[in-house]
């Protein structure tokens, strides 16, 4: 029995939480009662939103919802383990960002949001997902590299290793929580025992973008990147063309550094 004060159950809907508990099953969508139990639609979703009123589900974000605990002592608790209920939500999908940086140990800041990086297109890039704001990035089926399965809690999970992170907050820094974080985390990367050069590079060949060999080669100079010349040439000659922002969110002012067409944007160190 719940600690907190929850409606009863109908023989229905007792059945299908004990179905969906018994599985373990992260999320449930009225596609899945559907599926299960052959309900119209609208059925699904009245049935969905009454366990929600109840206490017995708390609702994600329209039309998903997750099982409350049974220990739980309200019908809204603060999730825990929320990566693998996104990872569910956004398949395919991984952690990736800021996120990424935290797990892996290359930032101390802690954020109080997600950053997940997923193969499904969104209306919205910002999102509240039970209670935390997430930030999702789409990419391609060709991008979806570089990821390892790690535990987080009792389930397994993706993030992006080391080298994919670097490679995603590259392209894109505001993933990385900014321009000024991302090029901390990128410090850190290059200070670290997870510092694979080789694979980064391997991994920004893969990915074939212009601006992220400009923002890869100028910060392995300008941070003393233990790599080799052939590999700074090697990005220097994927470089596009045209000039780019150091942080595509920062002003757009700033000195050239013409080698590597980047307007450094930035007061670094």
């Amino acid at each position: 029995m719940n600690n907190h004060k929850n409606a009863g159950l109908s023989t229905q809907e007792r059945k299908i939480i004990s179905h969906f508990s018994a599985i373990e099953q992260n999320i449930i969508s009225a596609d899945d009662l559907i599926k299960l139990y052959h309900f119209k639609k609208k059925t699904a979703n009245q049935i969905l939103s009454r366990l929600s009123k109840k206490g017995w589900l708390q609702r994600l974000k329209r039309g998903i919802y997750t099982i409350v605990p049974l220990s739980s002592s309200t019908p809204t608790p603060a999730i825990e383990n929320l990566w693998p209920i996104l990872l569910d939500i956004f398949k395919p999908a991984y952690i990736s960002g800021w996120s990424a940086a935290e797990h892996w140990g290359l930032t101390e800041q802690i954020f109080n949001s997600i950053s997940v990086v997923t193969l499904l297109p969104q209306r919205k890039n910002i999102q509240t997902i039970g209670g935390i704001k997430v930030r999702t990035r789409t990419i391609k089926k060709d991008f979806d590299f570089g990821v390892k399965k790690v535990w987080f809690g009792s389930s397994m999970v993706k993030i992006a290793d080391p080298s994919r992170m670097i490679i995603d907050i590259l392209d894109l820094p505001r993933f990385g929580g900014g321009g000024m974080h991302t090029i901390d985390v990128v410090e850190q990367y290059w200070n670290s025992d997870l510092c694979s050069p080789d694979l980064l590079l391997e991994y920004a060949l893969k990915y074939n973008r212009g601006a992220i060999f400009k923002r890869l080669g100028f910060l392995a100079e300008k941070l003393n990147a233990p790599v080799s010349k052939n590999w700074i040439q090697l990005c220097h000659d994927h470089i596009s063309k045209g000039l780019s922002n150091l942080d595509p969110d920062g002003a757009k002012t700033g000195g050239i550094v013409s080698k590597w067409n980047l307007r450094i944007n930035l007061l670094l160190k």
